[in-house]
Parts: structure tokens; sequence; C-alpha cells
């Protein structure tokens, strides 16, 4: 027996010493990638020395005699600290993700193949103007120096993540950053799914669009036509459901990128200057996809939000004026069912008649697979996708394929160089007439400079005929001359707002035009509630300050709360006597009794947020899923417009309240009442029987999840970031639930990047993440701004080039080579 406990004790002192050397060698190689930031590197591409000077919370201000080489220091700063990111961003958008992660991405590389975003890229180049073509070569330049230096210095391949991945890495060329704009034109698009599932509800019943797929209040559009009336040949009841793409960069349905900006005029700012905010709202991941950054350019200091991979200070500000921007929605793409010819499949037919495809084969390498070769076809109206992608094999006829036409993938985009443009502007004037090249992704630009503010919308928009058959809402006749894109309309034309009356500009993605179609921009804005929290708030003070936009960045009342508790509870709040403790009429008494005091809103501490979600989720699902069977599992997110409708029976909309398999007619008051029950009782399952102990912060966890290595034993601990959160899918600080699976309250969209500008004391504005700076999980600055970030604080955003050198973390040198 002795002897036995020998040999386990040797074994176990064994097996820990492996652990430890195994923990010691994987910390060595990959802290290796970690940069030094007080390091001196001779490097070519620069005229003069360049300095990188980063901040305590390791934010590089950038110094440089020229711009290209302020923009070389910013290539070598992004690739020192998101070179893993970058890599894989630039992979996406080329579709080859499956040379480094094999079979499982195969489809997603095929989609970005297809639609040849990375091609539209390169061809783009030529069209920027001679400044914005040396700042992306000078960019370039500065990334592929930082991939030398890690080659000749062995530091740890770049990013710990090449250890467990190919670790080749191109080196870097303007097409890069420009295809990675058009990627965030991917992020923001909603159309695809959106025209199918109104294709799709159409071929069961047209009166349902309206319901479930709603206009905005106030729009005005004509009814649209049966889909089964355009296209007799697509079955009314084709059931394909095509499974989540793995790293696919389209968002699922519900989960678009949201985003707020508004902005003050100097009579409404109590320190009187203009004051402006801004914070996009994009899928949360570790790290962000956004990048804290100054530059010291010719005309001015620059800091703000950037992207790895792009040269640009995307929201921000200079020493003369601040800007933010947010998700236009804008109808820029549109579906085309394009008829083969049954007699020559290699052609299609247009409104001249038959034409051939114009076609292309490509080859898509696989790991640990056979290589893939893909026949691309693309018509005059656009690059052609198979019926496997975005459930288009659903509404495509017998004998046609689907093709689109888009503004992203446009071959003479000059979006960048319009971005450029406007990061030099130095007033709203200026700011406005910058974004006249600007193509895709469509923004509303919220400016503001020492005395004006203004709105416009910025990218181009499609001009479509009047009598186009579906109005861009669903696919259409490819070879219908009414059906196809006639140009874009004068960007004289866009929308927009200088200097009005109130002295406040605002958009929330919500609707900027009451102009009817063709003008009207989009029959999909992207919001509708949290406009009008943010209209009460502006209005409510007649002068504000910095402290006053942060406290409404940072506002977590949900206002379809406020909305729909009253309209859905109405018939329920009173209920007499109470009923006998334990019993499931207990549980929803105590409910509703919390509910009745409750304001709305969605804090973390509270248990009202995790019970209204709940109920109204669980509504939701009750109301549609017998008539619509699977389908209904793409309307997982809630549509507060839709359940206004059915409780108003806005045009007898209170149908949906009804179960069709039911021998009864049930009420809107019953179904309100027994989706409460049953929501209580899986939150009850869940979180226990005491529902005052029920917290939204435990089901609604921010998950800041690294893309590849989340799901991994161990390394995913390290790598992902989670946190207990607030706010809500229609909250001021939005955090977008998933609407699927386990835990349907996971928040997986919020604010990656929040700012505030104080014009009267510009070096007083404050910027702030969602995770860090370093994409490196072994580095303090991979999330030390998280937490900051959970608990709505900022931190400082000075132009002040004493500041950031008296607050230096570490000053990264770059001196000419020769």
């Amino acid at each position: 027996m002795y002897s036995l406990f020998r040999w386990m004790v040797r074994l176990t002192s064994f097996v820990i010493v492996l652990v430890v050397l195994g923990a010691v060698g994987i910390w060595y190689f990959a802290s290796r990638s970690l940069p030094d930031y007080n390091a001196t590197y001779k490097v070519s591409g620069i005229t003069a020395p360049v300095e990188i000077v980063r901040s305590t919370e390791d934010v590089p201000h950038i110094f440089g005699k020229t711009d290209p080489d302020v923009f070389f220091g910013l290539g070598l700063a992004h690739a020192q600290d998101r070179l893993w990111q970058m890599v894989m961003l630039r992979r996406t958008v080329q579709g080859r993700l499956s040379e480094v992660f094999g079979p499982s991405t195969v489809k997603t590389d095929e989609l970005m193949r297809r639609l040849g975003l990375y091609d539209a890229a390169v061809a783009s180049v030529d069209a920027q103007d001679a400044q914005t073509r040396a700042a992306l070569e000078a960019y370039a330049a500065g990334v592929n120096q930082w991939i030398a230096q890690v080659n000749k210095g062995a530091m740890g391949r770049g990013a710990p993540e090449f250890f467990l991945f190919d670790n080749s890495i191109s080196y870097w060329t303007p097409a890069d950053s420009l295809a990675i704009l058009k990627l965030l034109a991917v992020e923001q698009n909603n159309q695809f799914t959106r025209e199918v599932l109104r294709a799709r509800v159409s071929l069961l019943d047209p009166s349902w669009v309206r319901d479930l797929l709603p206009d905005m209040p106030g729009t005005q559009s004509s009814a649209l036509p049966d889909y089964h009336t355009l296209f007799p040949d697509v079955p009314r009841a084709v059931q394909q459901e095509d499974a989540p793409e793995p790293l696919s960069p389209f968002p699922a349905a519900g989960l678009e990128a949201g985003s707020n900006a508004w902005a003050a005029a100097p009579d409404r700012s109590a320190a009187g200057g203009s004051l402006l905010a801004n914070d996009p709202q994009m899928g949360l991941t570790a790290p962000t996809l956004w990048y804290l950054a100054r530059l010291q350019l010719a005309g001015g200091g620059v800091i703000g939000g950037t992207i790895p991979g792009i040269p640009l200070i995307i929201t921000g500000r200079n020493e003369h004026m601040a800007w933010g921007v947010t998700g236009a929605y804008v109808d820029d793409m549109d579906l085309h069912v394009e008829q083969v010819n049954p007699a020559d499949r290699e052609t299609y037919r247009t409104p001249d008649g038959w034409k051939k495809f114009t076609t292309k084969r490509t080859i898509l390498k696989i790991k640990d697979s056979q290589p893939i070769t893909l026949t691309l076809r693309a018509t005059d109206n656009g690059p052609v996708l198979p019926g496997t992608h975005f459930d288009l094999g659903t509404v495509t006829p017998k004998g046609s394929v689907m093709s689109v036409d888009w503004t992203a993938l446009d071959p003479h985009d000059t979006s960048m160089s319009a971005a450029m443009k406007l990061m030099r502007a130095s007033d709203v004037e200026s700011a406005i007439k910058a974004g006249e090249d600007y193509i895709t992704p469509a923004q509303n630009l919220v400016v503001a400079d020492q005395k004006e503010v203004g709105r416009v919308l910025i990218g181009a928009i499609p001009k479509r005929d009047p009598q186009n058959q579906t109005e861009g809402r669903m696919p259409s006749a490819g070879w219908l001359p009414e059906n196809r894109w006639s140009g874009r309309l004068p960007y004289a034309d866009n929308p927009r707002e200088i200097n009005p009356a109130d002295g406040v500009v605002m958009n929330t993605n919500n609707k900027v035009t009451d102009a009817q179609f063709p003008a009207n921009v989009t029959f999909d804005w992207g919001d509708s509630q949290r406009i009008q929290r943010l209209t009460k708030l502006l209005s409510d003070r007649e002068v504000h300050s910095r402290e006053s936009f942060m406290s409404a960045q940072l506002d977590t009342v949900s206002p379809a709360a406020r909305n729909l508790l009253p309209l859905v509870g109405a018939d329920l709040w009173y209920t007499g006597t109470p009923a006998p403790d334990g019993t499931p009429e207990r549980l929803r008494q105590r409910a509703l009794e919390l509910l009745a005091a409750w304001d709305g809103e969605m804090s973390e501490h509270l248990p009202e947020p995790l019970i209204y979600a709940a109920w109204m989720r669980e509504l939701q699902s009750r109301l549609i899923r017998d008539e619509l069977g699977p389908l209904a599992d793409k309307f997982t997110a809630l549509d507060p417009l839709f359940i206004e409708r059915v409780f108003r029976n806005s045009q007898g909309a209170a149908h949906w309240c009804n179960i069709i398999q039911s021998g009864t007619q049930e009420t809107c008051a019953q179904i309100a009442k027994t989706s409460l029950d049953a929501a209580l009782l899986d939150l009850k399952e869940k979180y226990g029987p005491n529902i005052e102990s029920w917290r939204w912060g435990d089901a609604h966890e921010a998950h800041q999840d690294h893309p590849v290595l989340k799901n991994m034993p161990l390394i995913g601990w390290f790598a992902n970031i989670r946190q207990s959160s607030s706010g809500g899918d229609f909250t001021l600080m939005r955090g977008k639930t998933i609407g699927t699976g386990p835990e349907p309250y996971t928040n997986v969209q919020a604010a990656g990047y929040r700012g505030v500008y104080d014009l009267a004391d510009p070096d007083s504005s404050v910027f702030i993440t969602a995770t860090g700076q370093s994409g490196h999980p072994f580095s303090r600055h991979y999330d030390d701004l998280s937490e900051l970030w959970r608990r709505g604080e900022y931190i400082p955003m000075s132009l002040d080039p004493a500041l950031a050198r008296a607050a230096a973390a570490g000053i990264t040198k770059l001196v000419p080579a020769s």
C-alpha cells in the first residue's frame, strides 16, 4: 500500500510539473508577440522620424513630419495590437477563411467569392484621389513593416492565435483597407433577410406582411403585390431553413447594427459650445472592433475611433469640429429573379432578349480537404447567388436564379476618399460637402463645429423606377426594365437638417424622411423606439452639458416597455384577492405588482426587466407560431410595432390572438395571461421561486467573445470577456439580446465605442471602447477598458501633445532606415 501511495505521489507530481511546464511554455511563446512600446525601429517607408506615444490606456498619439508618415505609424500601431483581427477581417472579405478553418467556413467563403466585394475593392483603388492613395500606401507600408519586424525578431508570429492556426500572413495592400470598409456595409445590411422574409410571408398570406413586417408609423406606401402572383412557380410552403454560417459577417435577422448620434448647438449648451455624442452599436467581440487613436496631421490633430485595417478616424473630432455616424438603413440592395433560358442554360432573360451570363472561375482552398472550383456568374443586375444562401431557394421560381444589385459592389467606390476629406474638414459646411463622394456603407452623418450643427445622409441611394413592381421590398423580375436601377439619386436630395430651430439634430437609425417611393430611402428603418426616449431627454432640458450627453448615452429606460406593458396588460392589472402563496396565480399577481410600479429602466440589478422581456418574448412567439410554423423562428427579435398593432387591433390585427388549431376563439387578454404564466414558469425553473431575487443582469450577460477561441477549453476562459449588463433591445444604452437558444437574453450587440465631444472645451471630450486596445489576451490592455465601459465611465480625449507625453506608458520611435 505504501509503495502504491509513493507511486501515486510521483505520478501526481509529474502531472503537476508537466502542467506547469506547459503553462510556462505557452506563456513564453505567446508573450513574445507582446510589443515593446518603448522600442526604436529602423524602418523603410518614412521620410523623417515618427513617434507613437502610448497613453496610460494604450491609446497611440502619432506624430510625424508628413501625413503619409503619420498613416505609416497608424498602420504599424494597428498591426502591433490587432494583427490577427486585421488578417481575419481581410480573409473574411476575400473568402479565404477555409484555408485556416477547413470545411466549416466553406459556405461563408463561397458567398463572399460570389459577391465579389474584394474584387470591387481592388478595382476601386484607382478611383481614390491622390491624397487618399498616398495615405493607403503609407498605411499598408506601416503594417508590412511590423510584419517584417515580427519575422526578423521572432516576435511570437505577431499574435498568439498564429500558433494555433495557419501563420502565413500576406503583405497588406491598399485594396485590403478598402475591402474592410466595404465589409462594414455587410454588418449593416438587413435587406437580404427582409426581402426574403416579405416574400415568404406573402406566399403564406399576403395580408400578414403589413402586420409582421410593418411600415414605420406615418409611412405612406402602396400595397405589396402577392408574391405568388408575380411568380406562380414558387411553392407556397417550402420549409428550407439554412443553417447559421460560422464566421459569417452577415447579421442574423434582428441583429443588424444600430447606433445613436446627436448634437446640440451652442445656444443649447451650458458652456456655450456645440456638443456631440456618438455610440455605434455592433456585434460584441473580444477584442472590440474599435481602436482609439490620435493622428497629428498637417492640418491639425484628429482623435477618435478607428477600425484596424482602415486608415481613418471614423468617428471623433479634430481641432475645429466633431462628427459621428449612425447606420442609415438605406435600401441600397435589390434581389432580382433572373429567368434562365431552358434551351441554353448559359443565358438569361433581359429586356432585349437572351444574354450570356458573365462567368469566372475561382478556386477555394480548404484546409485538410480538396480545393473546390466555383463558377461565378453575374448578370447585368449583379452577381448570381445560389438558393442555399439567405433562404433564397424558398422564393426562387423554377428555372430561375437570384441576382443581387448592391451599392457595395461599386467598382468605383470613393467612400475612402470622402471619409479622408471629412476627417480634415473644418466646419459643418465642408463636412457635408465631403459626403458627396461617399458611397457605402450609407450613414447618417451628424456634425458640429463651433457655431453650427447638422445631419445629412451620406451614401448612394439607388434611383428606382416609380413603376417598380415591389419597390425594392421583395425580389422582382430582373428582365423588366422598370425593376432595374437607373443610377443613383442626387446627393443634394439626400435627407438633411442644418441648424434646426430647436438647435438639436439627432438620429437613432430612425426614419429621417416622409418622402414617398422612390425617394423614400427605405421601408426598413432601424429604430422606432430609441428616438422617442432621446427626443424626450433632449427636450426636457433647455441647455445641455457634457455630463447630460453622457447620461443620455447611458440611459437604460425602455420606451418599448413603457408603451407595451399598459397595452398588453390592460385587463390583467387588477387581480382581486391575493392567491395562495406558491401558486401560479400568486406568482403572476406578484409579477404584475412589480411591473405596475416599474418605470421601464432595464437595470441589471432588477427583476422587472427580466419578467418583461420573458413575457414579451413568449407572447410574440404564441401570437405567430400557429400561423407561421417553422418560419416563426425568423421572428425571434421582439417587434413592438407588431405587438401594438395586434393589441390595438389595427386593421383587424387582433386575429393573431386566436389560436387557429383550437376549437374556441381566444382573446388577446387570454393570450397575454397564458404567455405571462408560461414565461414566469420558465424563469422560476432557471432562477428559483423567489421572484424578488431575479436579476436582469444574470440573464443579460454581455458576451464579448473571441470569434475563434471562444469555445476552446481553458483558452476560451482567457479570451472571452463576459459581464453583467444593463440596457436592452430598445434602450439608448443598447444591449441587444440574441433572442434564440438556451440563453435568449444574452447581450450580443452594444456600443463598442462611445464618444462625447464638447467644443467649448475640446480637450475635456471623452471616449471609451468596450474591451481594450490590445488584441492579445495576455496583454493588460486586452480588457482594461471593459469594466470602465460596463460602469459607464470614459477616458480623456485630449489633443494636447504635452499631456500625451506626460502620461505616456511608452514611446515607440521609428527612424528612417537610410
